[in-house]
């Protein structure tokens, strides 16, 4: 077993998140989004078939990724067991970062007439992108120790972050100017899929080299592998009702999540088809998120260090809200830029300060970290389902995506009420490392 807090260990769990940060970027934040939305505008209601069924396109976007996440929710508790007996998680990264990576090239060959193949693609890339992280995740713990988590998360986010903008910038040179590289529009966005699918397999291969496979839990099991995982995570689900601290932010991360996530994933559909800013517009702003959520993800560790993770939750989320409520009335690109910073600078410090978080209210000694990971994760991509299926869902009901985005600020004001409990807990010294239930 590796010591924990080896620089070298952790700067190569890092490059996993620089690897696949690029594939959040491009294909669910910037270039795929307006290409997408580009070729499949359909007049003013924006209507496509697919699979002989009628859906607004951005709805449709929508539900196919929903759709991704139910699927990752219900696989991650057989896979992460398989994990856990065998302790092979660095096999199931490789095999997830692999389906990611594949998926993205696919999409060199979406365009207009092949409508299903582009949704599909676009659905089991987010497939490879959610399986891996649960293990990268899981890895925090074991490479990191409790006073380094926090740090080490905010280490990863920040890689993830700059890997993805170098990315970003190599593509933004082509779709904005393909004639100097003699293509076409459709050809420079078809182009940025498959770098993004070589990129994230190429960058993966170094912490596919440093990290170690994984401890196997040690414990006798009596039981299959399909039934196995389950019943672990029901286990761990009773193990977190003993744990005063963690059965709290368990549901205020949920609702929260709902939002942040769903933002992250629609914010330039709700760019092009509110605001109706053109790709240029829509690729700066994405751009601006990510440079300063390296700030804000910086600042979100040390704020913590000084005031404690749940009072820097509670700040960051009553912005959420503001944020949300800004959405609704804003009416220029100027107005989205000034909100983009807003966002961003909340943006990276919410997902790096939830994982350390919820790493730190874990029992220090556990040997399952694969398991509790996946409930976290489960938790998350359920959040992820119901957010952008009420997104969607929202959308085709009253016709406008701002009342979607107003729905998602209630969606935060829920995570806020849980995080004051929480905070309250903390305050009357609950030990979120008792393990007497466990």
């Amino acid at each position: 077993m590796q010591p924990k807090n080896d620089k070298k260990t952790i700067r190569a769990w890092a490059m996993f998140d620089w690897a696949n940060s690029a594939y959040n970027l491009v294909i669910t934040s910037t270039i795929f989004p307006a290409y997408y939305a580009t070729i499949t505008a359909n007049g003013n209601n924006d209507k496509v078939k697919f699979f002989g069924g009628t859906f607004v396109n951005t709805a449709l976007s929508d539900y196919a990724l929903a759709a991704a996440y139910l699927v990752i929710a219900l696989l991650l508790p057989i896979l992460t067991s398989i994990a856990d007996y065998r302790g092979n998680k660095k096999a199931f990264m490789q095999f997830f970062t692999l389906i990611g990576a594949i998926s993205c090239g696919l999409l060199f060959f979406f365009d207009a007439n092949h409508l299903e193949l582009g949704v599909i693609c676009f659905a089991t890339a987010a497939i490879g992108y959610c399986g891996g992280f649960v293990f990268y995740n899981s890895y925090l713990p074991e490479i990191a120790t409790l006073d380094m988590q926090d740090k080490v998360s905010a280490k990863g986010f920040t890689f993830g972050y700059i890997g993805s903008v170098l990315l970003q910038l190599i593509c933004f040179a082509f779709v904005l100017s393909p004639k100097t590289f003699g293509i076409t529009g459709q050809t420079a966005a078809q182009l940025s899929f498959l770098l993004v699918g070589l990129w994230w397999i190429g960058f993966a291969q170094i912490p596919f080299k440093v990290l170690p496979k994984g401890s196997p839990n040690v414990q006798v099991h009596n039981y299959n592998i399909i039934e196995g995982g389950f019943i672990e995570l029901a286990k761990v689900f009773k193990k977190v009702k003993g744990m005063p601290l963690l059965k709290r932010f368990l549901p205020a991360f949920f609702f929260y999540s709902m939002g942040v996530q769903t933002v992250m994933l629609v914010a330039t559909s709700f760019g092009a088809k509110e605001l109706k800013l053109d790709k240029t517009q829509l690729i700066t702003i994405i751009l601006i998120i990510q440079l300063v959520a390296i700030v804000g993800a910086n600042l979100m560790s040390r704020l913590s260090a000084k005031y404690g993770n749940v009072k820097v939750l509670i700040t960051v989320v009553f912005f959420w809200v503001i944020a949300c409520v800004l959405a609704y009335f804003i009416q220029t690109a100027m107005q989205f830029y000034t909100l983009a910073i807003l966002v961003g600078l909340v943006m990276g410090g919410i997902q790096s300060l939830s994982r350390s978080t919820y790493s730190k209210y874990l029992p220090q000694n556990i040997t399952d970290t694969a398991s509790f990971f996946s409930f976290y994760d489960v938790t998350e991509k359920l959040a992820i389902v119901g957010g952008l299926f009420s997104f969607g869902f929202i959308e085709e009901l009253s016709g406008s995506m701002r009342n979607s985005v107003l729905t998602l600020s209630g969606f935060f004001f829920l995570g806020l009420i849980l995080l004051f409990s929480l905070l309250k807990a903390e305050k009357k010294g609950a030990d979120s490392t008792d393990i007497s239930a466990v």
